[in-house]
């Protein structure tokens, strides 16, 4: 048949209508159809009203959509064989059923025109869609979704308006629902949405059926999809497994998304009219109206979502790990030449042991501690840093010669010139009073040192007490004194000059007399 079909009830009244006697055009305008559609029915070849009417809607329907001459009977049959095809072709770019319907005709001039054509395509696409019916059990799945639209929050500060995003999970028994307003669907904030439907649910299912977005897939496939990295780091975290819906098939969780529309009728729309100056404070309303809804019963029965999960379901989950989760990172980095990785996000330097030079290793950190691996082996192990530019090391990942440089101090500068001498620990100490750049300090102290390793002793310390009564202590002119032998003739250069006695020498008290004023 071309045209529409109707109902069985309606077909069976227009039968039984006709059985009664009634004209065709009163049928056809109690039952709002027109006089063609009745006369099509009631003069079917295939049998008498009276007759129709002792069938079930099933054998009726196939009494009825029946192709019943012999020619018909054929035409049907071989467009029955090709609807495989045409199911194909039309998956193909370009394809459309009137190009399919004129290479039919080309094969098959006497077949069905273009509206019967379409119509038996649209059937069979129809019957080829049906939907399995899921049974669902206790603490098995948990169903969780974004959904489309926000909801917003205003800092008291700025009046800045802020958007959320909402994660919604509903359990596949029970259908308890919990609904958490996060701050955006960036792994970080989506898996501390999941954290916090778990803590509400107090215990974790056996499986967590997600959508196919960024946070929790890297690459969709049909069998063997492949996780994020940190969604497996959860998922082991608390004993659970990670199975995400095949990318466009919305049915594998049809509860999560029934839940998000059930939210815009039943928190969205309650918030509408409210304000709220926190992400804390938005959910706190939103788990209000979540409560609400968990215990509204479900439809022609006795019972709602929490009283079935509170009776059923939740002695059967997981209990949670007595540890909270810690989100951890990935990166990969090649080591430096000095010995250190850079953890771009921080814009900080961790070193490595200086045989990984040149390597790529893989750094894994969470908020509190980075940790690198080479080859999935523990190399280095720090606490987390958050200055930027700043140096976390450990001395022995370094070659000796390197470690003393590492190790740098004005202590270790002090230490070092106590054990030669007090004039060297007074001139160090008095090079490192000058709060100069500290890598400037240090090179001024090593090059003093050097000097006292490559000089007479005696000669050094005089130079040392030269400096000192000079006031001019740095490097140059400790060697200059040095060079120039200076340093040899301390005492000569050093001894008290006396003046002769004579009668021109004044004296102090001349200079206190008080001046004569004329």
């Amino acid at each position: 048949m071309a045209a529409k079909t109707i109902a069985m009830s309606t077909l069976k009244q227009v039968l039984r209508m006709y059985s009664e006697g009634k004209p065709i055009k009163a049928i056809a305008r109690s039952c709002g159809l027109s006089k063609n559609t009745v006369k099509k029915y009631i003069r079917s070849p295939e049998s008498r009203p009276e007759e129709l009417l002792l069938l079930d809607d099933k054998e009726l329907t196939l009494k009825l959509e029946r192709p019943s001459p012999k020619r018909d009977q054929q035409r049907y049959d071989d467009f029955q064989t090709r609807l495989e095809y045409f199911e194909k072709e039309l998956k193909r770019v370009g394809v459309s059923r009137y190009l399919l319907w004129q290479e039919y005709l080309l094969e098959y001039p006497g077949g069905y025109s273009y509206t019967q054509f379409c119509y038996y395509i649209q059937k069979h696409q129809k019957a080829s869609q049906l939907s399995m019916s899921l049974e669902h059990k206790a603490a098995d799945r948990l169903y969780i979704d974004f959904t489309g639209k926000k909801l917003s929050w205003f800092d008291p500060l700025t009046g800045e308006e802020k958007k959320a995003e909402v994660l919604v999970g509903c359990l596949g028994y029970s259908q308890k629902a919990v609904v958490v307003a996060v701050e955006s669907q960036r792994t970080e904030h989506f898996v501390d949405g999941l954290r916090q439907i778990l803590g509400c649910l107090g215990g974790c299912p056996d499986a967590i059926v997600p959508d196919n977005l960024k946070a929790a897939v890297i690459k969709s496939d049909r069998y063997e999809p492949v996780l994020n990295r940190v969604l497996e780091d959860f998922a082991n975290h608390y004993g659970t497994t990670i199975l995400p819906a095949r990318a466009l098939h919305p049915k594998d969780k049809a509860l999560a998304e029934n839940l998000v529309k059930i939210s815009y009728n039943r928190i969205y729309a309650p918030l509408r009219n409210q304000t709220f100056t926190s992400l804390k404070e938005l959910n706190l309303a939103i788990a209000k109206q979540t409560e609400k809804h968990n215990q509204t019963p479900f439809q022609r029965k006795d019972y709602c979502r929490q009283q079935l999960f509170d009776s059923e379901e939740q002695e059967l989950l997981k209990p949670l790990p007595a540890e909270p989760f810690r989100l951890k990172k990935y990166r990969s980095y090649k080591v430096h030449k000095s010995s250190m990785i850079l953890l771009s996000e921080d814009q900080h330097y961790y070193s490595v042991p200086y045989a990984y030079i040149s390597q790529q290793v893989e750094v894994i950190y969470t908020i509190s501690n980075v940790q690198v691996y080479y080859k999935n082996k523990l190399i280095a192990a720090h606490s987390r840093t958050f200055k930027k530019y700043g140096q976390t090391f450990q001395k022995e990942h370094f070659p000796s010669w390197h470690q003393d440089y590492k190790g740098r101090s004005p202590e270790y500068y002090r230490q070092r010139a106590a054990k030669y001498s007090t004039e060297l620990l007074e001139v160090i100490s008095a090079v490192l009073h000058k709060k100069l750049y500290p890598e400037q300090m240090y090179k001024s102290c090593e090059g003093i040192l050097k000097l006292a390793a490559t000089t007479p002793k005696d000669t050094f310390e005089k130079a040392c007490k030269m400096a000192l009564l000079a006031g001019n202590i740095n490097y140059k002119f400790l060697k200059s004194l040095i060079l120039s032998g200076a340093a040899d003739h301390f005492e000569e250069l050093t001894e008290r000059k006396t003046s002769p006695a004579h009668a021109n020498i004044r004296g102090k008290e001349f200079y206190n007399q008080t001046p004569v004023t004329s």
